[in-house]
């Protein structure tokens, strides 16, 4: 399979066999990925995430399901972002966390919080145990507009987020804390610095993958309003 972006290049794409999915029971699921060896430029970037895709890792995916099409691509709207009261008092209950992007992540401390948190929020997953070579295959892999945030309370490391810094927009690849905190909701506050990191640079979108109305694990990204779903290949306010 080829696929043509905007930038005139033929990307190769590959087409998984059918297997279970890992969001809905008795869902068969097929993906097509971007070839691994393809140079994901901010631009081919861009023009995926638009269209859909999503990165993990090395990898630049889409799912192809047959006959689902539950995982929907989704994006906050910058500009008209609405700060609930909720929202609010998280920002104010975290002004004490101090927040800075670093180029590459491979320090102990990044990998045990990885670690610490797989095990309590994802335990009976296909991701338990996490592993220093799993780490380094999903977390620390980087594009060249790739950006680490780390936030700190005082000097102990609470949580990661890996942001992909695109055209348009930013893209939210995954945000990892420590899950004993739960009173700081820092992965809302992750997102939420994302947001106002977008606003500072003139970007209109955080993209933050797939959202599937049935699982309960998504259902905090249309918490975000407004919001963007793709739907039949074009972007749609969320009512």
């Amino acid at each position: 399979m080829n696929a043509q972006t905007g930038t005139s290049k033929t990307l190769k794409l590959y087409r998984t066999p059918e297997h279970q999915c890992s969001y809905r029971e008795n869902q068969l699921a097929r993906t097509v990925f971007i070839e691994p060896n393809t140079r994901i430029t901010p631009k081919i970037n861009s023009e995926l995430s638009e269209v859909g895709f999503r990165r993990s890792g090395s990898h630049i995916y889409r799912p192809d399901c047959k006959t689902c099409k539950a995982c929907v691509p989704c994006r906050i709207d910058v500009k008209n972002f609405k700060w609930s009261s909720r929202f609010k008092r998280v920002w104010r209950k975290n002004q004490d966390l101090k927040i800075a992007e670093v180029e590459t992540l491979d320090d102990q401390e990044s990998i045990q919080l990885y670690q610490n948190y797989i095990a309590s929020k994802h335990r009976d997953g296909d991701m338990y145990p996490a592993t220093p070579e799993q780490f380094q295959d999903f977390i620390a892999i980087r594009t060249p507009s790739t950006k680490f945030i780390k936030i700190r309370y005082h000097d102990t490391l609470c949580a990661v987020s890996i942001v992909d810094y695109l055209e348009n927009g930013l893209s939210a690849v995954y945000t990892y804390y420590d899950t004993s905190l739960a009173s700081r909701s820092l992965g809302y506050l992750a997102i939420l610095y994302q947001i106002k990191r977008a606003e500072s640079l003139n970007l209109s979108y955080v993209f933050l993958g797939y959202w599937i109305k049935q699982c309960k694990k998504m259902s905090y990204k249309t918490d975000f309003r407004p919001i963007e779903l793709l739907v039949s290949n074009r972007w749609l306010k969320a009512k």
